[in-house]
């Protein structure tokens, strides 16, 4: 009888130990989930609750310069200076001597001192233009010939004509809006990602045009498909062309689903389309199944089918060993290891490409490998028959480290190829500014598709210093302006 009561009593204890270290791995993962922010996983900054938030220092993975902040000693200072042709003058003039109070009318003063205030001028009304075709009778043969748009404009004329011909042209009410108006109507939706209501007021105080809620939500569908009849063929063939791109995709929320955004990007170029998230959505936008060269990505497995040379983002691997590492500091040893190799042969490539040079000296690519095997190797001993969440997960990325290699050293054994894909999360990130700044949602997935199709041009443009006003009142003039090359260089 004590035996069977001592049998069962240690059968509890074996189960209850076992429930034990359950629970203690749960918990263990779950207090990992609670840790979990955008500088140790792929959770975006805006998820990262303020109240929770970490100090800038605490969360960046860049060394510390060793310089404070602000103006650097020896820098030269910036400040606005007094211009020497203000557009008013006003004279201030003493009325009585300050020693013995006498009149100074009619004596003659020089200037003691000199200030300067800018203002804005009051809103000016809206310059409206009036065309008349005037109609002519041919004493000949009597043929009544009417004036057209363009054969009409000759000399001082020639340059308002062009400005108006796209506006002008073809059937609809006699009144229409100029393609400044409708650039800045754009510009405001997709530039400065205002909501359309607020878009359309902002208008009407800064430049006095008042403009209906459906009309600035109507130019910016005009652009959209001005664009994608010039512009957008002519992105994919250059981007074809480029030794190094950039891919990446994000979610954007419209009429009450999800979507994803996804971008083909280099320094130079910027092209955005709208879809899914599988393989044939990444191929709808037309760049990267026709690439060759070079593709710079995180780990989706959704571009493994493309044909280009695959170069793995170094910042997501870098947040990926940190959330290994700030879950168990001790225990996992070998991310941080990791963590060190790969910012050691960043800074590396840099100094490498500073210098011009076209690789790494055969000694430094030998050791930087030897320590990247020596991590992997520490990780595998580390966490070998470890039953833990954390140990698999660790054995996972271990197993991406091995598989990856190549991938994920490209930007050493190539030196034209960037350690991060910062460039398309940057060319990318406007999709979330305008998704928050409008409530969350777009109300179409329309509405989503034309805002990456104009932000594509507008990021395109802005890369070649081109001015935002500028380039979409030539879009609603004469065509979007094309970029003639991959870089200004060539």
């Amino acid at each position: 009888m004590a035996d069977s009561v001592e049998a069962e009593l240690r059968e509890l204890v074996a189960v209850q130990a076992e429930l034990i270290e359950r629970l203690t791995f749960r918990v263990a993962e779950l207090e990992r989930q609670l840790r979990a922010n955008s500088s140790n996983s792929s959770r975006p900054p805006s998820s990262d609750a303020p109240w929770a938030k970490q100090p800038a220092k605490a969360r960046s993975g860049r060394q510390r310069s060793g310089r404070k902040p602000g103006k650097q000693p020896g820098a030269p200072g910036t400040s606005r200076c007094l211009v020497d042709d203000p557009d008013q003058l006003v004279l201030l003039e003493p009325l009585t001597c300050q020693g013995c109070h006498e009149p100074l009318d009619g004596v003659r003063g020089s200037v003691a001192e000199r200030r300067q205030v800018i203002d804005l001028p009051p809103i000016p009304a809206p310059v409206v233009t009036e065309y008349q075709l005037m109609a002519k009778t041919c004493p000949c043969c009597g043929t009544v010939t009417t004036a057209d748009f363009d054969a009409a404009a000759t000399g001082e004329t020639r340059d308002l004509a062009d400005l108006n011909t796209a506006v002008l042209r073809g059937p609809g009410s006699p009144v229409r809006i100029g393609p400044r108006a409708l650039a800045m109507c754009a510009l405001l939706t997709c530039g400065h990602y205002l909501p359309v209501a607020r878009a359309t007021a902002l208008l009407e105080t800064m430049t006095g045009l008042h403009v209906a809620t459906g009309f600035t939500a109507g130019v910016r569908s005009r652009a959209a498909t001005i664009l994608l009849a010039t512009f957008v063929p002519h992105m994919i063939t250059l981007l074809h062309r480029a030794p190094v791109l950039h891919a990446d995709e994000t979610t954007g929320r419209a009429n009450q689903a999800l979507a994803f955004v996804h971008v083909a990007c280099t320094d130079y170029l910027t092209l955005m389309h709208v879809g899914g998230r599988s393989s044939a959505d990444i191929d709808a936008g037309g760049v990267l199944p026709g690439f060759t060269g070079t593709l710079v990505r995180d780990g989706y497995a959704g571009y493994e089918h493309l044909p280009a040379m695959h170069a793995w983002c170094g910042a997501h691997l870098l947040r990926d060993l940190r959330a290994l590492s700030d879950a168990d500091p001790h225990g996992q040893l070998w991310a941080l290891a990791m963590a060190q190799t790969l910012t050691d042969a960043n800074t590396a490539a840099g100094h490498a490409r500073a210098t011009a040079a076209t690789h790494l000296p055969p000694d430094t690519l030998t050791h930087l490998l030897a320590r990247y095997t020596g991590a992997l190797a520490k990780g595998h001993t580390d966490n070998l028959d470890q039953p833990s969440d954390l140990a698999r997960k660790a054995r996972t990325l271990i197993r991406r480290f091995r598989r990856y290699q190549d991938m994920i050293l490209r930007f050493v054994t190539d030196l034209s190829v960037p350690f991060t894909n910062n460039q398309a999360e940057r060319d990318i990130r406007p999709v979330k500014i305008q998704q928050r700044t409008s409530g969350g949602t777009w109300r179409t997935l329309q509405g989503l598709t034309d805002f990456a199709t104009i932000h594509s041009y507008l990021s395109t443009t802005k890369k070649w210093g081109k001015d935002h006003l500028d380039a979409l009142t030539t879009l609603f003039t004469t065509g979007p302006w094309l970029p003639p090359a991959l870089t200004p260089a060539e």
